[in-house]
């Protein structure tokens, strides 16, 4: 795109593609999170989004993701990649940095469709994402967190080399629950896929950068 080059950002791996959204993309993240992103039973988010019926789950996630592209600015940003696999949108991955210039440390998030999970492709999306922050991008350190009983999310932080930083408690659903915290130095961190880097050069500025 001329006029806003991030939105030609690419990375990719050997099986994945991680894109920022066009409206069809959108269209598609909606029915990956209408066909089910959790267990009923197990809220992993600290926001419960997924609690929306779902005549209305389908709009929020298109809205939710359209809001954080108007309201970037080199300062706040929040990097929601689609996540293509074999021409298929099935989740996203976050990445996000608040006065990154300076901090050099950047935040993720992910989701990813129930029908994907368990394959490995959690880790492969979120490791993209590191070698943006600390190859491309230049962070020095990243951090996450997981609700306690998110396993499949604590399994991918532990993998990747994250180490403990501590915990909250949070209401979720009206229960206490801890929110485990970790962080991740540059130093640390070891890819276990090859990432490739596209259109980056072009829009460094809107990292602030």
């Amino acid at each position: 795109m001329r006029h806003w080059p991030l939105l030609d950002l690419r990375l990719t791996t050997p099986r994945l593609e991680l894109r920022l959204p066009t409206l069809d993309d959108l269209d598609e993240l909606a029915d990956c999170a209408l066909q089910g992103v959790h267990d009923p039973g197990f809220m992993p988010f600290l926001v419960p989004w997924t609690d929306v019926p779902g005549d209305e789950l389908s709009g929020q996630v298109i809205r939710h993701h359209l809001a954080c592209l108007a309201n970037w600015t080199p300062g706040s940003w929040r990097c929601n990649f689609m996540v293509v696999h074999e021409g298929k949108v099935i989740g996203t991955q976050t990445l996000r940095g608040t006065d990154f210039a300076t901090t050099r440390e950047v935040g993720s998030g992910s989701w990813l469709g129930r029908a994907h999970q368990g394959k490995g492709i959690g880790t492969e999306m979120r490791a993209t994402v590191l070698h943006l922050a600390f190859a491309g991008l230049g962070a020095e350190s990243a951090i996450t967190a997981a609700l306690t009983g998110n396993e499949a999310s604590l399994t991918v932080t532990r993998k990747l080399g994250y180490q403990p930083n501590g915990f909250d408690y949070v209401a979720v659903r009206g229960e206490r629950v801890a929110d485990q915290k970790f962080r991740l130095l540059r130093e640390d961190f070891v890819s276990p896929v090859p990432v490739e880097i596209h259109g980056l050069d072009a829009c460094r500025t809107d990292f602030g950068l």
